[in-house]
């Protein structure tokens, strides 16, 4: 049995959107480290500096040393990277399932996944990273870039998936 919520004329499945908003975070968090490492090859830096970086949430600072591991430093930022994405993606799937307006439109979608990857980035980057001891991501990076990365290439796949899955109905026989 699937929860569901009725908002108006329209009944969301809140299992479905966490499911479908959790698979979303994985294709985002797939898309948006590739843009990063490919910024950061253009720029003449490591490609695998933005996976030391966010290996660093979980290794410390250390993890950003070139003479750290690199097959360390860069697992520990695709798992936490990954994880993060999940649980990012996850809960814009069940915002969107009580937006209508996110499903029923791939440009809102789009807007829609674009505002939430810049609210990630500002609070990740401008409230979380600084008290957690992370500077490196306010400090090291282009914000420029950093508000292109996280607005279009992680909340835009994010809301084009997610309104497009939840868009579509799943025929059971029996």
């Amino acid at each position: 049995m699937t929860q569901t919520r009725t908002l108006g004329t329209d009944t969301f499945d809140l299992g479905r959107a966490l499911k479908h908003g959790a698979i979303g975070g994985i294709i985002a968090g797939l898309v948006f480290p590739m843009f990063e490492m490919a910024m950061a090859a253009v720029q003449g830096q490591s490609p695998f500096g933005p996976l030391r970086m966010i290996g660093g949430i979980a290794l410390g600072e250390q993890a950003l040393d070139p003479r750290f591991s690199l097959v360390i430093a860069a697992a520990a930022g695709i798992a936490v990277h990954m994880v993060l994405s999940v649980i990012y993606g996850a809960a814009f799937g069940t915002a969107a399932a009580f937006m209508p307006a996110i499903v029923r439109s791939a440009s809102v979608a789009a807007l829609a996944g674009a505002a939430w990857g810049t609210l990630l980035w500002v609070v990740n980057f401008y409230v979380v990273a600084p008290i957690a001891g992370w500077v490196w991501f306010p400090q090291m990076t282009d914000p420029l870039m950093q508000f292109v990365a996280h607005a279009g290439f992680f909340g835009v796949p994010l809301g084009l998936y997610v309104a497009w899955a939840l868009r579509r109905r799943t025929v059971r026989t029996g």
